[in-house]
């Protein structure tokens, strides 16, 4: 049984998910793939990795690097596991390209090559928002394109960690 929990943050409602435990799941409330990795609806109940979880957020959104990450379970096939893990490795206030992301995974597994859509297609389905930090993962060229919570979103969020966007380029659309 999968539990929720939710938190308003300044960018708008989250939903936290968990299989008691650990985190499964933290998606803004409108982004796509909302719930994928869930199982069933959830039972609403505050536990001990909600607080945690709130916690981290908490330090995130007042511009601040956390010092931890709470417990992740990431239900995934290996694939999607690899580059969410490697996602994790991204840090605070830096990004990385897919291409860049899948030439790292390739060293890890020793083949050489791996290809950037199929990292991005990854990307695109991390369930936990933020602390997988899938809004540090920019396009070819630095585009700024490709985020499930919104294009907005990512530019705010990587705002927040003072990146420089002078050096990327935005879409028109948003």
């Amino acid at each position: 049984m999968d539990y929720t929990w939710h938190y308003d943050s300044p960018l708008g409602g989250m939903t936290l998910a968990s299989d008691g435990k650990a985190l499964v799941g933290l998606w803004f409330d409108d982004q796509d793939y909302f719930a994928e990795t869930l199982e069933g609806e959830g039972v609403e109940k505050k536990l001990p990795i909600f607080e945690e979880t709130m916690r981290w957020l908490g330090i995130y959104f007042s511009g601040k690097a956390p010092d931890f990450t709470p417990p992740l379970n990431l239900r995934a096939t290996p694939f999607r596991k690899e580059v969410w893990e490697f996602l994790l490795s991204i840090p605070y206030g830096s990004t990385m390209t897919y291409g860049e992301i899948a030439q790292g995974i390739a060293k890890q597994k020793g083949v050489e090559r791996l290809c950037p859509r199929a990292v991005g297609g990854a990307v695109g389905r991390n369930p936990i928002s933020l602390i997988i930090p899938c809004h540090r993962v920019v396009g070819a060229g630095r585009s700024l394109s490709g985020y499930a919570g919104g294009v907005d979103r990512k530019i705010a969020l990587l705002e927040l960690e003072k990146v420089d966007m002078d050096k990327f380029s935005i879409p028109k659309s948003i």
